[in-house]
């Protein structure tokens, strides 16, 4: 039964993917003698923590009971007080952790201040689950850079368009509203100029329920018109433009009326590394990349992909002139080439999702 309370709080932490950045997702149950008493999960940076909130829900039940967590305990004052407090306070007996929490503020402090009061803890239920499902956070503690992940659809010989430009559309409808829920799970979601000029995309979600990720173009001279559809919605996320000293200083203050116009760095290219590092200063911790094919290669060729989502459709293009899925030079010898990992294969409609790591 230890591994069904723990899948419940995976379960609730869960639905709060995309909603709690820069925290992680928590969830937590809490069962005595057998009956599940309370549960809770984080839902955004700021608000109670999951263990918490579980705890407010058993109330007097809370006492004498286990409490399942999916990640360690906080043991110290942020926005909220800590939850090892909370948790001794409740009369908790059991905690069972499902891993370690990342952040060298918390790992290891929580567990040893809920020892030291007594209380039984077990780690490592559920763990490689809890450690996936906190993917963002792991990846934004652990290397101060936002996970970042790339989308593309195309052909099954890899083409995203015909010669003569036509797009839309490649994929079914079930594997586009697949994407839409990627929009709202992930912080934010990327494109390059190329993108914003040929498609004049808006970069919403839209799902039931869903919210719009912060929206970046990477624009090194500043070539997008301030009537962009991504400068004209009607969202509570902003976009961000990201560009370099050669953009001419008036492009930069007319779009900043619409948008953050963020100045990287020197020259002609956007560094890409730099802009991470300053995006996750502010607190994004994942990236959706929905191209173009120039920016998937210089992301990839920089070795700052984490994953990917290639939904293929049962389709041959061909061509030569046919635009690919990745541009840039790619890899001119087979031992260089991006090595994935842990591919999952999904249909949707008469499509396929492959979903893969980037092997570190």
């Amino acid at each position: 039964m230890k591994n069904t309370y723990m899948e419940k709080a995976l379960h609730l932490a869960e639905k709060a993917l995309g909603r709690t950045a820069p925290n992680p997702v928590v969830g937590a149950v809490v069962v005595n003698k057998g009956e599940i008493v309370g549960i809770g999960y984080h839902q955004k940076a700021g608000s109670f923590h999951a263990e918490r909130i579980a705890l407010n829900d058993a109330k007097d039940k809370a006492k004498g009971a286990d409490l399942y967590v999916t990640l360690e305990p906080c043991n110290h004052y942020g926005k909220t007080p800590p939850c090892t407090q909370a948790i001794i306070e409740a009369g908790i007996k059991n905690v069972y952790v499902s891993t370690l929490d990342p952040n060298p503020k918390v790992s290891g402090k929580g567990i040893e201040k809920l020892k030291e009061n007594g209380i039984n803890v077990e780690v490592g239920l559920k763990e490689e689950e809890a450690k996936r499902l906190n993917e963002f956070f792991f990846k934004y503690i652990q290397t101060g850079l936002p996970f970042v992940a790339i989308k593309g659809a195309s052909s099954l010989d890899g083409k995203i368009a015909t010669s003569l430009g036509e797009s839309k559309w490649i994929t079914g409808e079930k594997a586009r509203n697949h994407g839409h829920s990627l929009r709202n799970i992930y912080d934010a979601i990327m494109v390059g100029k190329n993108t914003v000029l040929s498609d004049n995309p808006s970069l919403n979600c839209r799902i039931s329920g869903g919210r719009d990720p912060v929206r970046i173009v990477v624009d090194s001279k500043l070539s997008i018109s301030s009537d962009a559809n991504i400068l004209n919605l009607n969202s509570e996320a902003k976009t961000i433009i990201a560009t370099t000293t050669s953009s001419e200083i008036t492009k930069q203050k007319e779009l900043a009326i619409k948008a953050e116009v963020i100045v990287v760095n020197e020259g002609d290219q956007v560094n890409l590394k730099k802009l991470l590092e300053i995006l996750a200063s502010k607190g994004i911790t994942s990236i959706l990349v929905e191209g173009g094919a120039t920016l998937t290669g210089s992301l990839f060729s920089s070795n700052l992909v984490d994953k990917v989502y290639f939904y293929k459709a049962p389709l041959i293009i061909g061509g030569d002139k046919a635009k690919g899925l990745i541009g840039g030079e790619g890899f001119k010898h087979l031992d260089k080439a991006i090595k994935l990992k842990d591919l999952k294969v999904e249909p949707f409609g008469n499509d396929l999702l492959i979903s893969a790591y980037v092997k570190g």
